[in-house]
């Protein structure tokens, strides 16, 4: 106790020294490993807190990363972005194989597939990258720690360890919160990841289903959909709103409702999921006309449920320091991404903006190059969205009916995959390029592109809208011949004067 009452004196009279004594002696006492202070400490280890650790390393700061689910990468690379595409790529190319390499007087014999192979391609693809994170943490000194964080002083994180028997506290001039988010459940329809699955669980069946129905027509529910549509299932979506994909501009959107149909997939437009259960091995569904009217029944081997995820906040102590949220569960902060205690700043899908694991690795960027004194900025207004379905649907800015809802006077430019050299060349020519531009000044509002690749070629209005171009900037660069981003110059010379050269 003497020991105790001297180091506050110590620590009153002079000193950092001391009171990291202090806060050393005290921690033991209660039980807690103590750490050195950091700069900065980043709980989360998703793309948004892995890019912004490794980011603050790169600009001298020092910093740790704290991280609970055993492996980095977050949502993303573990059950999510990563392991999706793969499986997306491998039901593609079994896709082309059964119905479309004839077509190129390429022959085939009996077809199958392993699914457990499949899987397992999947699986090694996430672990090489996840450890491919973790020599990016060594090379740049960047402090991994493995636990569960919580916020307990405007400069503390508790870490409670992954076995449960041991807790660290780290001290940091800042602290940068980038938990993510977690899947939205559905009242009434209990997800236990074998039969009734989230995205989480859709990602690792251990075979393909007979039938499955998906609730929701977004991105995650229509690419998961296509995996196993394409191996063989039939895949029902039931869809609340008129629309899938609500956000997307509705020329676009109709034209890929119907190539999806064209595919095998089913929808159910305007009907709501109120009960779900298992009962012998299959999925009981009850549905409803969502403006109301009489019940239905509905069968399926698993069921799909991604109807949206929400801010990832359990258990960060958010309530005891006073940080603001909003009425969704977003954590407000500033301009500058800080929260109301200065020394917290929130990133990616804990705060307002598009969910999508780019935009959480610009803001972990722009949050630390502001803790380090320089300027980070991110226009939210250029972050591409992309659906990974085949044909792709990749979009950026404003849609037709949102410009005009805003108030500007359009003009619009589409261009037909089907007359382009190249896409007519590899047989494939579903979808188009359209581009939106304010009519009186030709400038560039938004583009949206269906049709393959157009995840990659997308990024070409990502930058002309950067750049505040013009539709007749695009239309007047010039683009290599014969290429599939050829498209794009056509919609935009259909947008800038009128007519396309080839269509």
């Amino acid at each position: 106790m003497a020991q105790t009452l001297c180091s506050v004196g110590a620590a009153r009279r002079g000193g950092r020294q001391a009171y990291g004594f202090l806060a050393s002696l005290l921690s033991q006492q209660r039980g807690f490993a103590a750490a050195a202070e950091k700069d900065v400490v980043v709980v989360g280890g998703g793309p948004g807190g892995y890019v912004a650790a490794i980011k603050a390393a790169q600009l001298g700061l020092s910093v740790a990363c704290v991280e609970g689910r055993g492996s980095l990468g977050g949502t993303c690379l573990n059950v999510g972005c990563i392991p999706s595409k793969a499986l997306l790529n491998s039901s593609h190319m079994y896709m082309e194989a059964k119905q479309h390499f004839g077509s190129y007087g390429i022959k085939v014999g009996d077809l199958s597939y392993d699914f457990a192979a499949v899987q397992a391609q999947k699986d090694g693809a996430v672990a090489g990258l996840t450890k491919g994170i973790e020599g990016l943490f060594k090379k740049n000194k960047v402090e991994y720690v493995k636990g569960w964080g919580k916020l307990v002083s405007p400069h503390e994180v508790e870490v409670a360890g992954l076995d449960g028997s041991s807790s660290t506290r780290l001290r940091a001039k800042n602290i940068l919160l980038a938990t993510g988010s977690e899947v939205t459940p559905l009242p009434g329809v209990p997800i236990d990841e074998e039969k009734i699955v989230s995205s989480t669980g859709a990602l690792a069946l251990k075979q393909v289903p007979g039938e499955m129905v998906v609730i929701g027509g977004g991105y995650i529910g229509l690419e998961m959909g296509s995996v196993y549509q394409r191996l063989g299932a039939k895949v029902t979506v039931v869809e609340f709103l008129d629309n899938i994909v609500p956000s997307m501009d509705g020329e676009v959107r109709r034209t890929f409702m119907r190539t999806l149909e064209k595919q095998g997939l089913k929808f159910k437009m305007g009907t709501k999921v109120t009960k779900g259960e298992v009962v012998g091995g299959r999925v009981h569904l009850t549905l409803e006309p969502a403006k109301g009217g009489a019940a239905e029944k509905m069968e399926c081997d698993v069921c799909l449920v991604s109807i949206g995820r929400r801010p990832y906040s359990k258990g960060l102590g958010l309530e005891a320091l006073g940080i603001k949220t909003d009425n969704r569960g977003r954590v407000i902060v500033d301009d500058h991404f800080r929260t109301n205690v200065p020394s917290v700043y929130a990133i990616g899908d804990l705060v307002p903006g598009p969910m999508l694991a780019h935009k959480a690795e610009e803001d972990g960027v722009a949050a630390v190059e502001i803790m380090a004194g320089k300027h980070g900025h991110v226009n939210y207004a250029t972050v591409p969205s992309i659906c990974y379905t085949h044909p792709e649907v990749a979009s950026v800015g404003l849609t037709e009916e949102e410009a005009k809802a805003k108030g500007h006077e359009v003009k619009t430019g589409k261009f037909s995959f089907m007359a382009n050299s190249r896409a007519r060349a590899v047989g494939d020519t579903d979808g188009m390029v359209k581009i939106v531009a304010d009519k009186k000044t030709d400038k560039l509002l938004g583009m949206t592109i269906m049709g393959p690749n157009a995840g990659e070629m997308i990024h070409e209005g990502v930058l002309a809208l950067e750049y505040g171009a013009s539709a007749e900037d695009i239309a007047r660069t010039c683009h290599g011949h014969p290429t599939l981003s050829e498209a794009v110059k056509e919609a935009a010379l259909a947008t800038a004067f009128g007519k396309p050269i080839h269509m």
